[in-house]
């Protein structure tokens, strides 16, 4: 429990250093100490962290380049004086002691996704252009994850009291299933706060619950549907699609986004071309297995089981909101309600489809289970919960959520922006209480040859990482000012 002490204010202050001089110090230890920082995320960068599990070995439960990753984040901790440990690969953490042994959490991951195709700079090694560090993980999350680490060397300097103990969490795996947190909370107490420096500003307080599933048809007999395939993955809109058919290639009309061509012994391949968006922002994309559907529906290009599998999909891709399968939702923290219908594939005689959905504390998992469970029955088809995780949620006034937020207006004087929440999930909603704390300002336009988390030409403002440099050593500073009991 968190209690203020210190009446009408936002938050108690530590009496040796205001505000203005602990954000003065911070500002000149970014200066004094620019070229190690970059040093340090350099360092980081050239190793090609990506999760490699058929080379995974004692030491290296996630494979060798994130074990070399969190070794090489380990040892620049300890190079400030930080005692750090190991935990066999798995994560890693360093401590800056307090006058308890009650802790304040960071945590970045040291993880990184494949460099893949499009790059026209160097994916693994940190190229400076223009006041903009390019690289696989200068900003996803090496950058942001040194920045803070250097907040809190930076800390560690001032005349600041520490009541509680900050511990820097370095994690591995991240990028695919966060088993490095699932194996430090079986081992380690979790913080009593933590923030990840692996999101946006100002403050990310909430996360909207997880839930996919899997709808299967029963076994079609002499189908229409010779093949099918859509999509990639289960948490993204997607944007491709194709079917083949028995039909007339020649005899099938035009439409948007659909290409028909001639598959040869009396068949048809159809092909939609969508656009690709998160799960998280279903909005900002367009279901090429809807647009498959309809043109199958449209055309007649399904027997009666299909028809009525594909009526079934049509209802769960065309509204994003749920309302075709009848989820839709909204509360005060987390707005509506999302839904995808990531993938569809044939599986022998069967259809399958699958569902990703991001929901808020209006509706309970068992509730989005009874709903997609009667619309299969009622065409003989099974539904299969296959992810569950709950909403995750701090409340905005809460006093940490508050300290956050407030170290970021006084650093940028930005008072527009505020406390919100996502549809995605990070770190912070698999411990005792977090956030998600910066780097990036999406508000702020790049230029056009800088890319962004999980893309080619992957980079980041220096600029902005001073700026995250300073909010959070005052951040740090004042969450040392709440009294935890």
């Amino acid at each position: 429990m968190v209690c203020r002490t210190s009446g009408d204010d936002m938050h108690e202050r530590n009496d040796a250093m205001d505000r203005k001089e602990i954000v003065a110090a911070a500002e000149a230890y970014w200066d004094a100490h620019r070229d190690a920082i970059v040093a340090d995320i350099a360092k980081l960068v050239e190793i090609p962290s990506t999760e490699d599990l058929a080379a995974a070995a004692p030491g290296a439960p996630y494979g060798p380049g994130p074990a070399a990753a969190l070794e090489a984040a380990l040892e620049i901790a300890e190079g400030m004086g930080m005692a750090a440990t190991n935990c066999e690969g798995h994560i890693g953490f360093a401590d800056l002691p307090g006058e308890t042994d009650t802790q304040l959490g960071i945590i970045g991951h040291m993880d990184v996704v494949p460099a893949g195709p499009g790059w026209t700079f160097e994916p693994f090694k940190v190229t400076e252009k223009d006041g903009y560090l390019m690289g696989r993980g200068c900003l996803d999350d090496k950058g942001p994850s040194v920045v803070a680490l250097h907040a809190v060397k930076c800390l560690a300097g001032l005349d600041v009291a520490r009541p509680y103990t900050i511990r820097f969490l370095f994690g591995a795996n991240e990028e695919t299933s966060m088993a490095d947190v699932a194996w430090y909370l079986e081992n380690y107490e979790s913080p009593a706060f933590l923030f990840t420096p692996d999101a946006d500003f100002p403050v990310c307080y909430g996360e909207k619950g997880g839930y996919d599933g899997c709808i299967t048809s029963a076994p079609i007999a002499d189908p229409v549907i010779l093949d099918i395939s859509g999509g990639v993955v289960t948490n993204a809109v997607p944007g491709e699609a194709w079917a083949v058919v028995r039909a007339d290639a020649a005899a099938l009309p035009a439409a948007e986004r659909i290409t028909v061509e001639d598959a040869g012994d009396g068949t048809a391949r159809i092909d939609a071309t969508g656009v690709n968006a998160h799960a998280a922002w279903p909005e900002r994309g367009i279901s090429a297995i809807m647009l498959l559907a309809n043109y199958l529906l449209e055309n007649g290009l399904c027997n009666q089981q299909e028809r009525e599998f594909l009526e079934l999909v049509q209802s769960l891709v065309s509204d994003t909101t749920g309302a075709g399968v009848g989820i839709a939702t909204a509360d005060e923290y987390f707005g509506p309600l999302t839904v995808v219908g990531g993938t569809i594939r044939k599986e022998g005689d069967r259809l399958v489809q699958t569902m990703d959905s991001r929901w808020p504390t209006s509706i309970t998992a068992e509730e989005i289970t009874a709903a997609l469970t009667k619309l299969t029955d009622n065409i003989g088809a099974t539904f299969e919960n296959t992810l569950l995780m709950v909403p995750f949620l701090v409340k905005p006034d809460d006093p940490e959520i508050q300290v956050l937020q407030d170290a970021f207006q006084f650093v940028t004087g930005d008072t527009e922006h505020k406390p919100f929440t996502i549809g995605g999930g990070t770190y912070a909603r698999e411990f005792k209480k977090g956030a998600s704390f910066g780097v990036n300002m999406p508000w702020i336009e790049n230029p056009d040859w800088v890319g962004g988390e999980h893309g080619p030409d992957e980079g980041v403002s220096e600029e902005l990482l001073k700026t995250s440099f300073k909010i959070y050593v005052l951040a740090l500073a004042e969450l040392q000012g709440l009294k935890i009991v």
